[in-house]
């Protein structure tokens, strides 16, 4: 990330909800960085946002653009856990793990941890995740903080570093398991031969590339 990318990043909310059309606040600084976006794309920022932005770059203030959203007050996610079914989806899609629970259990939300970033909403199968405002009439920047903001990328730059850790893991095992398929060929093709042998081997060698691939 460029000088001019890290400023634009250092003055966005760091929700990372992804209504500004990128991945996250860091994709969405270095598209605006390198002109590829507008600077009123930030809906959680609001129009205090635009003019910081415009700021930084020297770029005209423009109103918000209502294709990504609109600007509003501060809210966090609640699940109602009578309905909750445990299937983890919301806790997959979380950018700040802000979500508590395991499989077929009921998930709960860490208030503090929410940035509203409403990515759980749509992903949740029985809608009963719901959002609660919690700054009344004060909306953008006037309903977040610097603090919140500095917390919100800490606590998803967390989220990245685990989500890699655990795939590497993931990929350990997967080319563990393809390894020991390997060694031990006959038991694991139970007794095929010929081109039928050639097919399962073919198959736990493919595994065992991508394994590794994945690894790289």
């Amino acid at each position: 990330m460029d000088a001019l990318a890290a400023r634009l990043h250092a003055a966005l909310p760091q929700t990372q909800c992804t209504r500004c059309g990128y991945l996250d606040c860091a994709g969405y600084a270095q598209a605006v960085a390198a002109g590829e976006a507008e600077i009123n794309q930030c809906p959680p920022g609001g129009a205090e946002g635009v003019a910081r932005l415009a700021a930084i770059t020297g770029r005209p203030v423009l109103p918000l653009n209502p294709a990504n959203g609109v600007e509003g007050p501060r809210a966090v996610a609640v699940i109602d856990e009578a309905w909750c079914i445990g299937c983890t989806l919301c806790i997959k899609v979380c950018p700040t793990d802000a979500i508590m629970g395991s499989n077929k259990l009921m998930h709960t939300v860490i208030e503090p941890y929410c940035t509203g970033c409403e990515l759980c909403i749509p992903a949740c199968p029985v809608d009963c995740i719901s959002l609660e405002n919690v700054t009344g009439q004060r909306t953008g920047w006037q309903a977040w903080s610097a603090a919140q903001a500095a917390e919100g990328l800490e606590r998803y730059e967390f989220h990245l570093m685990r989500m890699a850790r655990e795939e590497e893991e993931n990929a350990q095992r997967l080319e563990a398991k393809a390894k020991a398929k390997l060694a031990d060929l006959p038991s694991h093709t139970h007794g095929a031969e010929g081109a039928e042998a050639d097919r399962k081997r073919s198959v736990i060698e493919a595994a065992l590339a991508r394994a590794r691939a994945n690894r790289g």
